[in-house]
């Protein structure tokens, strides 16, 4: 018989992962199932996201780990895994958008959009909308979107955002990073009479896959630097911090570095900015009939 005593504190939560088959995705996902979480991971590739399923299992002893496949480039794919969940699933505590790459060459979707703004923006903000009527009968809840440092070298540009114009890789990344920190804020707007809270964080610069899926110099560059940058599982500490911890149960729309609130970019923090990507990217998902039907 299990007592009270050796329940974690995630026991009776259901959690979300996106960007889960490597990396800080995969730690955050550990850590959370030793809590005694139920993790449902959403991975792209089916062996790898079946690998780190069964590594999960054996790492954690838990077999409350659950996932789903899905490219979240696509918006047809997020609705489609928002749909299975809220199959399997009927409530759901945390959502962490975790999934995201950069790009050395523009590349447009299968949608039509650039790819790095697709995925990482697009997607999650899809993703999101399509899961907020469980959160909400959830609740509390917690909705955290990785962003990054690198927002502070973005910039959105209203009259180009699918980058036709002079198209660069790192600053395209930043941009995506920065619209991150745009949507949780106004978000978080829109929740404050709920129980949901809405962050963003930066994990550190830490050496994983990322930045693999490119040739050439720009993958040389992410192996030369990978020993010298955080462990993965340090890179997520945050992440499980704002999934977890008791102390930020009451905060929203907040940025966090080293699970501590900081300043963000001055356009971050621009309320018109964050209402203007807010309005297009509704247009863009098509989504304005899901938002106006949960009546916030």
């Amino acid at each position: 018989m299990t007592h009270a005593d050796d329940l974690g504190p995630m026991t009776e939560k259901v959690i979300l992962i996106t960007g889960a088959t490597f990396g800080i995705g995969k730690e955050a996902a550990l850590a959370l199932a030793k809590m005694g979480g139920t993790i449902v991971i959403v991975g792209r590739d089916q062996a790898r996201t079946a690998g780190t399923v069964k590594w999960l299992k054996a790492e954690s002893g838990s077999h409350k780990i659950d996932s789903l496949l899905g490219d979240l480039s696509l918006l047809s794919e997020a609705t489609r895994v928002a749909t299975e969940f809220k199959s399997k699933y009927q409530r759901l505590d945390v959502l962490l958008n975790n999934v995201g790459a950069i790009f050395a060459q523009r590349t447009l979707t299968a949608e039509g959009f650039e790819h790095t703004y697709a995925l990482n923006h697009l997607g999650p903000f899809a993703l999101t909308l399509r899961l907020l009527d469980l959160l909400l009968t959830s609740q509390p809840a917690r909705i955290i979107n990785t962003s990054s440092t690198a927002h502070r070298h973005g910039h959105i540009n209203f009259d180009d955002l699918q980058t036709a114009q002079g198209f660069n890789g790192l600053k395209c990344y930043g941009a995506s990073k920065l619209a991150n920190i745009l949507f949780t804020r106004a978000l978080a707007r829109r929740l404050k009479s709920t129980k949901i809270t809405v962050n963003a964080l930066h994990p550190g610069v830490v050496g994983t896959g990322f930045g693999h899926n490119n040739p050439g110099l720009f993958r040389l560059l992410a192996s030369v630097i990978k020993p010298f940058l955080l462990s993965p599982a340090q890179g997520a500490a945050t992440s499980i911090y704002l999934a977890s911890s008791p102390a930020v149960a009451n905060t929203s729309g907040a940025y966090f570095v080293k699970c501590r609130p900081a300043k963000t970019s001055k356009e971050g923090e621009d309320e018109a900015v964050q209402e203007r990507l807010w309005a297009i990217s509704l247009e863009q998902t098509k989504l304005q009939p899901i938002w106006r039907a949960l009546s916030l």
